[in-house]
C-alpha cells in the first residue's frame, strides 16, 4: 500500500468514526446546544473531536445502568421494604405534603419519612466535629462515600479514627471517586485496606462496562454510621474547609446531620454505588427505626446519569416552578441551561424573591466568567445575583418559601444535572428551614449584589470572553 492510499484510509476511518459519533448523538442527545456543538466539532475537526467524544461525549452511564439491572431484585426489595415502613409518609397525605413533594418522591424512588432529627452544620469545623464524633461512637459499621479525599490533617484524622474502629471490630466500607481523589496517595488506601477496611473507587466497576466513561463522576459526599446516623452535603474530606490549607482561600460550605429512618435512604444510595464499584452486596442493618429521634420529615434524593429521566434538572425545575414567595439558591457553579434560566425569570416575574448566591472567588475561571453572561437577563426580571466575598463559597443549598429546604451536592451546572452522581437531603422541618434562612441571610450580608453595569461597563474583550465561555456551558 502506497503512502497516498494509507493517508486516504486514515482520513476515511476518521470521518467514518465522526459520522458514527454523529449517528449516536442524533439518537440520544438530551440538549440541542450540546448536540449542535458536538456535531459542528465532529465535522470541522474530526481528528480532535472523535477521540474527545469517545472520552467525554457520552451522557448515559451505561455500565451503572447494567449493574443496577443485575442487582435490581435485591435493591427493589430493599426499597419496597423502605417505602412500607410505618415512618414513610403515605401519598397522598397531609395538606403540607403537596404534589411537588410527591413528585420528588417519584423522581428519587424513595419516600418522605417522618420521625427524623435534622441538624444544620454551617461550616467545615462544625461538620468535621460531628463526623468525627459519629464515627467514634459507631458500634457496628461505617459507610463513607466522598468525591475528594485528601491525605492532609483532616484526611489523616479520618484514617486514624477508622483504623481504631476497625481494631475494635467495627466494619468499614470506604468509597471514593478516582477522578476527584486523583492525588490521594496509594499508601493511604493500602493502609486502610491492611487495617481491614473494604476500599473501592467509583471507577473500579467491571472494566468492560466502564471504559471510556471518565466524564462521569461520583460527586456524592456522605457518611452513614450503623444505619442510624447519616451526613450529607457539600463538604469533602480536606483541610480547605477549615481554612488551614496554605495555598487556598478558605472554603465556605454546608453539611447536615440526619438521625432517624431517612438514613435508610442515604444507605440505599450508598449501597447502589458500592454495588457498582465493587460487585459486592454487603449485609447491612435495614430494620425500621424503633425509637424515632424527632418529628422532621425528610427525603433523600439521589440523582445521576443512570436515571431514566434528568432527575437533577427536574428537581431544580420543580423547586423553581413551585416557589410562591421566596427562592434562595446557593451554588458555587452557576451555569444554567436555557430551561433553568427561563424558569428563574418566570419565578421572578411572578413576584418570587429569587436570589442566587455564587462565589466572588472561584476555583474555576471559566465558570466564573460564564456566570457574568447571565447578569443582564437576571437583572431585567428582578433576579438578584449575589457574589460571596470572604473566600470560596462551595455550598449547595436551596430554600423554597417557608415550606422546605434542601442541602446536598448538586450544583446549577450541566455536570451536576446530567453527568454527576449527586444526592440531596430535603426537609420540611420548620426549625431546619429557619436555620437555613438565618445562615443564608448571614452569607448574603457578606455578599455583593451585582448590577448590570458589572457586565456592561467591562471591556468588549471581557464580554466576548464571557459569551464565548457560555457557549461551552453544555461541556463545563
Amino acid at each position: 500500500m502506497d503512502e497516498l492510499s494509507l493517508v486516504a484510509l486514515v482520513v476515511g476511518a476518521v470521518y467514518l468514526g465522526a459520522f458514527a459519533c454523529i449517528y449516536r448523538i442524533l439518537l440520544t442527545y438530551r440538549t440541542t446546544q450540546g448536540a449542535i456543538a458536538w456535531v459542528i466539532a465532529l465535522i470541522g475537526l474530526p481528528y480532535l473531536a472523535v477521540p474527545m467524544f469517545v472520552l467525554f461525549g457520552r451522557h448515559r452511564f451505561g455500565g451503572y445502568v447494567k449493574a443496577r439491572r443485575l442487582g435490581d431484585e435485591s435493591l427493589t426489595n430493599l426499597l419496597n421494604r423502605f417505602e412500607q415502613q410505618t415512618t414513610s409518609i403515605p401519598i397522598p397525605a397531609s395538606e403540607r405534603f403537596t404534589d411537588e413533594l410527591q413528585v420528588l418522591c417519584r423522581l428519587g424512588r424513595q419516600p418522605f419519612t417522618d420521625g427524623n432529627r435534622c441538624t444544620l452544620l454551617r461550616d467545615g469545623e462544625a461538620t468535621f466535629e460531628a463526623l468525627f464524633e459519629a464515627m467514634e461512637d459507631a458500634e457496628h459499621y461505617i459507610l463513607l462515600e466522598f468525591y475528594i479525599v485528601r491525605s492532609d490533617r483532616v484526611g489523616r484524622r479520618i484514617k486514624s479514627i477508622l483504623e481504631r474502629k476497625l481494631a475494635q471490630g467495627v466494619e468499614v466500607w470506604f468509597l471514593y471517586d478516582d477522578i476527584g481523589s486523583v492525588w490521594l496517595p496509594r499508601k493511604y488506601l493500602n493502609q486502610l485496606a491492611a487495617a481491614g477496611a473494604r476500599v473501592a473507587s467509583f471507577g473500579n466497576g467491571n472494566i468492560r462496562r466502564r471504559r471510556f466513561q471518565i466524564n462521569f463522576r461520583n460527586h456524592r459526599k456522605l457518611l452513614v454510621c450503623d444505619g442510624k446516623i447519616g451526613f450529607v452535603g457539600g463538604i469533602n474530606l480536606g483541610d480547605e474547609y477549615l481554612g488551614t490549607a496554605m495555598d487556598q482561600e478558605p472554603w465556605r460550605d454546608t453539611h447536615c446531620r440526619i438521625e432517624g429512618p431517612a438514613v435508610t435512604g442515604l444507605q440505599l444510595a450508598w449501597l447502589e454505588d458500592w454495588n457498582w464499584a465493587s460487585n459486592d452486596f454487603p449485609s447491612l442493618d435495614w430494620a425500621p427505626v424503633d425509637n424515632q429521634p424527632g418529628d422532621d420529615e425528610v427525603l433523600m434524593l439521589p440523582t445521576g446519569p443512570a436515571d431514566s429521566w434528568e432527575t437533577c434538572t427536574l428537581f431544580f425545575l420543580n423547586c423553581i416552578n413551585n416557589a410562591r414567595t421566596r427562592l434562595w439558591i446557593a451554588s458555587p457553579y452557576f451555569v444554567p441551561d436555557f430551561q433553568i434560566m427561563n424558569a428563574l425569570q418566570l419565578a421572578a416575574l411572578r413576584g418570587v424573591d429569587v436570589r442566587i448566591l455564587i462565589p466572588e472567588k472561584s476555583d474555576s475561571r471559566l465558570i466564573g466568567l460564564a456566570a457574568y453572561s447571565y447578569l443582564v437577563q437576571a437583572c431585567k426580571t428582578g433576579i438578584g445575583i449575589y457574589r460571596y466575598q470572604p473566600g470560596f463559597m462551595h455550598q449547595k443549598v436551596i430554600l423554597v418559601d417557608d415550606r422546605y429546604a434542601a442541602v446536598g451536592t448538586a450544583n446549577m451546572d450541566n455536570r451536576s444535572m446530567r453527568l454527576n452522581f449527586e444526592i440531596t437531603a430535603i426537609t420540611t422541618a420548620r426549625h431546619f428551614i429557619r436555620s437555613v434562612e438565618s445562615m443564608l441571610e448571614h452569607d448574603l450580608d457578606n455578599s455583593r449584589l451585582m448590577i448590570e453595569s458589572d457586565y456592561k461597563d467591562r471591556s468588549i474583550l471581557f464580554r466576548l470572553c464571557c459569551r464565548a465561555v457560555r457557549l461551552l456551558a453544555p461541556l463545563l
